[in-house]
């Protein structure tokens, strides 16, 4: 295995893991700031906020794969 793929596998791993620890710092941020000045809207932005951190941690699989991917194609 060479060693490009195993840094290009750690590369992408790394920054598909940040993105996901930004985005939901993002959301769950604003969810709470929404929350703060619209309590009656509660439960409506929490379904929304779960609904986004689910679509966010995507990224971290579909990262892993391709990380997968360049550690056997090496």
């Amino acid at each position: 295995m060479g060693a490009l793929a195993l840094v290009a596998a750690g590369v992408v791993f790394g920054l598909g893991a940040l993105g996901a620890g930004i985005g939901n710092g993002l959301i769950v941020g604003r969810a709470i700031e929404g929350i703060s000045r619209q309590p009656e809207l509660r439960g409506t932005l929490q379904t929304t906020m779960f609904l986004g951190i689910g679509f966010v941690e995507a990224l971290p699989v579909v990262s892993l794969v391709l990380a997968f991917l360049f550690m056997g194609n090496a």
